[in-house]
């Protein structure tokens, strides 16, 4: 098939939209189809170099405001309909709106009134699809409660080769300042205001109280990132970490704590569990999906803040209820490989397609 792909983040942008959309890509090219990416110019980025050629677009954009670290692409309607007339795409996804709440992201950044406004306008824009794709039953059912329409479940998945227990790495731990059988707690993902993170250092001040030799290591970056580096010195902050380099921090942790309500699914969620890694998470999104409280996570009701403080005591200061978790996690996440979720996702365009020309 040939398919377009529109989406307004795409590396060397890091988050899991942007990252999930580029193994997409990848994917699709490697099983032989023929991929055109539309995507916002990015400073001191012209193209990226693909494994396989791409059709690639770039169109004009500018940063969200807060949010610096994130574009967004301006209307572009003329150039897409010359492209789109040249190049005649099967297909069209255009990945935005349910990959990322920005429904849920809009109280973090002080435009809570604006809600009803970006539901009305994300409801007329995905009812104007084939489909709107969506990454859980949890949240194709919310959707379809607000008036969304044909809106079709293709699950995500994860490397598990590349996150991987064996990655685990003492050298790593030292860095940390974590003996062998010391505590690391992590958290990866974007260090911003919608993802909860108050919460997460509330539990781990618990945690220190019956554990001080335990450290709390953050992967990644984001807008409050330097505030809290200069709030809490005692926690260790990695910056941003990729590839096999984010699989060696996160296999080299002994517990996840995932505090975000704002989530549409939750990538890390799935890497944790193939690192071998017992989450903390509220009881939503890929944790509803693939963790199963007590095996190998904690699950915790929605917005259960002393819940998820107790939980995370609970799973911190007992190895082996961590030991067991993690195993049982690893053996979860070997049977969520990544070419499935391609094989679904190319099917539904296709499937779509048929019924488009029947």
């Amino acid at each position: 098939m040939r398919i377009a792909v529109v989406t307004e983040t795409y590396p060397p942008e890091v988050n899991g939209v942007s990252l999930t959309v580029q193994t997409l890509v990848s994917r699709m090219v490697e099983d032989g189809h023929e991929l055109q990416l539309v995507r916002p110019r990015q400073p001191g980025v012209s193209t990226l170099p693909p494994s396989r050629p791409i059709r690639e677009l770039l169109v004009a954009g500018a940063a969200l405001p807060k949010y610096p670290g994130l574009r967004f692409g301006f209307p572009a309607g003329r150039a897409l309909a010359r492209e789109f007339a040249a190049w005649r795409p099967d297909a069209v996804y255009v990945a935005t709106g349910f990959h990322t709440r920005f429904d849920a992201y809009a109280g973090a950044y002080g435009l809570g009134p604006l809600t009803s406004l970006l539901h009305y306008w994300l409801r007329h824009l995905h009812n104007s699809s084939g489909a709107t794709v969506v990454p859980t039953a949890e949240l194709r059912d919310c959707l379809e409660r607000q008036g969304f329409e044909r809106v079709r479940v293709v699950a995500r998945g994860v490397d598990t080769k590349l996150f991987d227990p064996a990655r685990r790495s003492q050298k790593l731990r030292e860095r940390w300042g974590i003996a062998p059988e010391g505590l690391a707690v992590i958290y990866v993902g974007r260090i911003a205001a919608e993802k909860n993170l108050e919460l997460a250092i509330k539990a781990f001040a618990k945690i220190r109280e019956l554990d001080t030799a335990a450290r709390f290591i953050w992967v990644g970056t984001g807008p409050i990132a330097t505030r809290l580096a200069r709030e809490h010195p005692e926690f260790y902050f990695t910056g941003l970490r990729l590839g096999e380099d984010l699989a060696a921090h996160f296999a080299s942790a002994d517990l996840f704590l995932f505090p975000s309500l704002t989530e549409t699914f939750g990538n890390v969620t799935l890497e944790a569990m193939a690192s071998g890694v017992p989450t903390i998470a509220f009881d939503y999104g890929a944790a509803r999906a693939h963790l199963r409280d007590r095996e190998h996570a904690c699950l915790v009701g929605s917005g259960n803040e002393t819940g998820f403080v107790a939980a995370a005591v609970a799973v911190a200061t007992d190895a082996g209820m961590r030991r067991g978790m993690g195993s049982a996690a690893r053996r979860a996440a070997l049977a969520l490989g990544p070419e499935r979720v391609t094989r679904d996702f190319v099917g539904l365009l296709a499937g779509l397609r048929a019924g488009a020309t029947a």
